[in-house]
Formats: structure tokens, sequence, C-alpha cells
């Protein structure tokens, strides 16, 4: 087992964090007190062809490995939460469920120009009555000729005002459950949607979150994603590429944080001395080491599987858990070493705390990756082997075809 990074690893990390440093830290501050999303740093990411960064080349992505995206998604959120969070909702939820369920006409139209950073892609599953519990959501799809009539509503959607593209769940059957869920993709163009971005958020302030209205939106059958009552499904399938990015995300806020931290204790004296020398500090420099560590092994063993086209539910469900409850330990220690500065804005630790809170709640709550584990090791919960797994890496066109067949 090698723990080393590839040179292209390597290489798309530096340029990453010099982005980061260059275009994001000058001006997060300020983003962060208007709460204001930057859609220019989108444009940026394209160019730097880190919105399909793990998008087979054949459908207009950069074709490197899972690692790598998640190597992207660290240095994104040592910059700010919102940024990667862009990158996890169109790359990881949006363009790679594509990939892995969409036709070969729904990935040239819809794919190939998100995977460019030409079209930006969002995702619809929770609603205000339906968060873990996605069966109780309430938006339906009523066939209808050659199209789908959907109506209802979707909250806390990430890029909700910038997104061209929404993978959208809806009921086709609403007697069935979770069975009862279809996918499709609408466009922001198609008459009937509308959205709303939300403001007065704790923490993420730089990114665009908000709610989607459907109102009588006709979707031609053409943009059902798989089959009717796979929603659920392509849901959970999607979720295990968010949780990922969003696990591989937090270990870039405890880097950060350890960062920060690591500097005030050079810079703060007391009682004649660095307050890195007194050892309550110590141990909390110690714990964000530990678990930065802890985090970045359990975020590439998932991405290993997902490399290697095998199921990762539960190994993403860990790293997600344990990364996220670690970015916000290591975020509360930083506004405490930090002491009265730390609770003020003139220091990113208390953005760093705010921002460290969302990702414990969204894409399965701490409370559900703990159930999960849990199931897991009492063999309450088995995982069989996926209809339509994710292309293994290196991508070939020959598995790719497979995939469509």
């Amino acid at each position: 087992m090698n723990f080393e990074l590839t040179e292209e690893q390597e290489s798309v990390k530096k340029l990453v964090r010099r982005f980061v440093d260059n275009e994001i830290m000058p001006n997060i501050q300020e983003w962060d007190r208007k709460q204001h999303f930057e859609p220019h740093i989108l444009k940026r990411l394209s160019e730097l062809e880190l919105m399909g960064v793990c998008i087979p080349e054949q459908y207009g992505g950069a074709g490197m490995d899972y690692n790598t995206l998640a190597i992207v998604c660290e240095e994104l959120e040592r910059g700010d939460t919102a940024y990667r969070t862009a990158v996890s909702v169109h790359t990881g939820l949006n363009s790679m469920t594509l990939l892995q369920w969409g036709t070969e006409e729904q990935k040239q139209k819809y794919l190939v120009p998100q995977a460019k950073g030409i079209k930006i892609g969002a995702f619809g599953l929770t609603e205000p009555n339906a968060g873990s519990d996605v069966a109780a959501m309430n938006s339906t799809a009523k066939k209808d000729g050659d199209y789908y009539i959907l109506n209802g509503s979707k909250t806390w959607i990430s890029l909700c005002d910038v997104a061209d593209h929404f993978l959208v769940f809806a009921k086709t059957d609403h007697d069935a459950a979770h069975k009862g869920i279809t996918a499709f993709i609408v466009e922001r163009t198609f008459a009937g949607v509308e959205t709303k971005a939300i403001k007065g958020k704790l923490g993420i302030r730089a990114g665009n979150t908000g709610e989607v209205f459907l109102s009588d939106v006709k979707v031609p059958v053409a943009n059902r994603l798989g089959e009717e009552g796979e929603g659920f499904k392509i849901a959970m399938s999607a979720l295990d590429n968010g949780r990922f990015t969003v696990a591989a995300g937090a270990v870039g806020l405890i880097a950060a944080s350890l960062e920060a931290s690591v500097k005030y204790c050079h810079e703060r004296k007391t009682f004649g001395k660095e307050i890195g020398k007194h050892q309550l500090v110590q141990q909390m420099i110690a714990k964000m080491t530990a678990n930065l560590e802890i985090s970045r092994l359990l975020v590439f063993k998932a991405g290993s599987l997902k490399n290697a086209g095998k199921r990762n539910t539960k190994e993403t469900s860990l790293a997600k858990w344990i990364a996220c409850d670690a970015a916000f330990e290591a975020a509360n220690d930083a506004v405490q070493v930090h002491g009265a500065y730390g609770y003020s804005d003139e220091y990113p630790v208390e953005r760093y705390l705010r921002n460290s809170k969302a990702p414990v709640i969204y894409e399965g709550t701490r409370e559900i990756h703990t159930v999960m584990q849990g199931e897991y090791a009492l063999g309450y919960r088995e995982d069989k082997p996926l209809r339509n797994p994710l292309p293994s890496w290196p991508f070939e066109e020959e598995e790719v075809a497979i995939q469509q067949r």
C-alpha cells in the first residue's frame, strides 16, 4: 500500500493551493461578511480543469482519479467551505451521477458541458419536510405523453441561483414510498422553475444556498435519469460521491485550523513564553494533527475503492462522519487557542467554526452515519453490488462502454 501522492497529484495539490492563496484567501473575509458568492471563482476553476477533475476525458473532464478529486476538495476548503461545496455539488452529486446513470445522449448533452465548466449542475433532494427521511418527499412527477409534469419545492440547495441544470428527485408513485421516487434532469430555462437564496446562515455565508420551486414544469421523458422508481438508488449512489467530497473538504478544514493555530502559537506569548509551550495548548494541537492524518487516510481508503470500481458506501460514510466531527472539534479548539481573538473575524478561525457545523448535518447527519456504522458492525446492514457502479480508474473507453449497455 503506497501512501505517497503521485507526481500528478502533487502537481494538482500545488496548483489548487496556489489558486486558493492568490484568489480566495485575499477576498474571503469580505465575501463572508457580505454573504456574497463570487461566480468568477467557478469560471477560474473551470479554466483550471477542476470542475470535472475525475470525469473521463471523453466526456470533457480531466480524467484524473477520485483521490485527486479529494485533494482538490481538501485544498479548496482551506480557502473556504463555500467553494469546496460548489465542487462537491457540481461534480460529486451531479456530474458523477450523470456519469454513473446517464444515457449516452444525456452525457453528451449535460455531462460534457458540466465537466468543462461551461454549465453548472446542482442537486435537488432535500425538501422542507424531507431530509434524512427521503421517502417523505412531497414533490410529484406525473407522466403526460412525452413529458413529466413536476410540482413541488426543494430547500437547502447549493448553487440554486447559479446552476444551469438541476438533478431533481420527485415521486412518480406516491404510495410506493422510496420505491416510487424517480430522478430527472431539469434545466433552469424550463418554464415554472424559480429559485430563491437563503440568507442569515450560521456559516458558509460566502456560498449560494436556497430554495427551488417547481410549478407545472414540463420535463421531457428523455430527461428522466434511470427508470421510474430508481430515484432512491440513484440518490443514494450520488450521496456516496457527495459524502466523499464533503469528507475530503473536512480534512482541509482540519488542516486550516491546525495551520492557523500553529502560526498563532508562535506569535502569541503569555507568562513570558510562546503559548505553544503550554501543555494544554499542545494537547489541542496534537489532537488536530492526529485527526488530520486519521481523516485523510479514511478519505483515501474510500477513494481507492472508487478507483477500483468497488462499492464504498460503508467506507465513505465512516470517512464523512469521522472527518466532519474532527473538523468541528479542530475549529472549536482553534478558536480556543486564539482566545478572545478567536471570537473576532480578525482571524479566520471563527469562520472555520461557523463553517464546520453544516457538514456535520448535511449529506447524512452525524446521527445517520452513527446508526449506519452500528448496523454494519452488527450485521444488520449489508451492501449489495451496485447495478451501475462508477467506472474504475484509469478510465478506458471499453469500461465506459460497458456502463452504457
